[in-house]
């Protein structure tokens, strides 16, 4: 049996993008149970995920002095996946290592110097790496980009749906809930997400409310709050902060519409979740979203708020005018991304250079 080492100590951030990575990639690993492979995993949250997952993984506990050079992990392992690639711990020793890309936004939202320090750290795990994935087509075309990346094999491995079984909700009653028609959003707040763009859209559309999920108490979250302010839209654009997954699950399903116009996205999970219930999605039309969204999603090609008014007034009447083939549609389109999938893909990945 080999032993795999899985960098995942971002598990403990599960509002995130990588925390959700984490955590459905390794329920898929424990599901299917490969008898070739022992898995360690890495975190300081040990108790949480041993209540969870038992025996099945070995577990070391994670410490923030693994970031320096002095302080890698010295085990030598059969093979090392770094899940993101963010994180600065890394292995003392040289041995197979994948890395998976999920973004470089870093160059459009720290430095496009490829000397900045945030960029070399890049470039170190790209030049130790013995395969790279990437979670879209998207990811892998801006890493060329911007990137000498090295002749080792590279993949594709889309992630999978963390909605692929909706919640129960019979006799929930929501913590928010507004009249509707309404519109709803959720998504870490940060300015590439593009929400204060969404709050100048509801000037247009008079008629509808807006709720937008996710941590506000950051910086950019005074943004959108003030925009919200100074639009005078406050009975009708929320922001009601984290939410639980039963209230996500209640306004996807329950929501107008699912609107998403991120700048930048190497995937983008919520789109998804909201298509497993054949709820209408507007999205930008840029990096990876047209990619996962496919061709019954609707997009906006620009930013004006009366444009994407209009696109959102014109796309939501082309949605009912054939509303059994569009709900048909999207839900096969969320349906087609899949953990059990991704986690076999990566299975391939390590079993190819074990």
């Amino acid at each position: 049996m080999k032993t795999v080492f899985l960098e995942t100590h971002n598990i403990k951030n599960h509002y995130s993008g990588f925390g959700q990575f984490n955590a459905h990639l390794l329920r898929a690993f424990k599901k299917i149970d490969d008898p070739d492979i022992q898995f360690v995993i890495h975190d300081n949250k040990m108790p949480k995920l041993k209540k969870e997952f038992g025996n099945f993984f070995k577990y070391k506990k994670y410490f923030g002095f693994r970031r320096y050079k002095w302080g890698y992990v010295r085990k030598k392992y059969d093979l090392w996946h770094s899940l993101n690639q963010n994180t600065k711990i890394e292995p003392y020793h040289d041995l197979p290592y994948v890395l998976t890309v999920h973004d470089v936004n870093f160059i459009d939202e720290v430095s496009s110097d490829l000397n900045h320090p945030r960029n070399q750290l890049f470039i170190d795990k790209l030049n130790r790496a013995s395969a790279i994935t990437y979670i879209s087509e998207f990811a892998k075309k801006s890493t060329h980009q911007y990137f000498k990346v090295p002749k080792v094999p590279e993949y594709v491995i889309y992630n999978g749906n963390p909605t692929e079984e909706p919640i129960d909700l019979t006799n929930y009653t929501p913590e928010t809930k507004v009249s509707e028609p309404y519109l709803f959003t959720i998504g870490d707040f940060l300015e590439r997400k593009n929400f204060h763009i969404l709050v100048a859209m509801m000037e247009h559309l008079k008629h509808m409310k807006l709720i937008i999920a996710g941590n506000n108490k950051r910086a950019y979250g005074e943004v959108v709050q003030q925009k919200i302010t100074t639009l005078n839209l406050q009975d009708r654009v929320f922001l009601v902060g984290r939410i639980s997954e039963k209230e996500k699950h209640y306004h996807l399903k329950n929501c107008t519409a699912f609107v998403f116009p991120s700048l930048r996205e190497g995937f983008g999970l919520p789109p998804i979740e909201a298509m497993r219930f054949g709820t209408p999605v507007f999205l930008a039309n840029t990096t990876s979203l047209p990619e996962i969204g496919g061709s019954h999603a609707f997009y906006w090609d620009n930013f004006n708020p009366e444009h994407m008014a209009e696109v959102l007034q014109k796309g939501l009447k082309t949605f009912e005018n054939d509303k059994a083939t569009y709900q048909k549609e999207l839900t096969r389109q969320a349906l087609s991304f899949s953990w059990e999938k991704a986690a076999l893909a990566y299975l391939e990945v390590y079993k190819s250079l074990l």
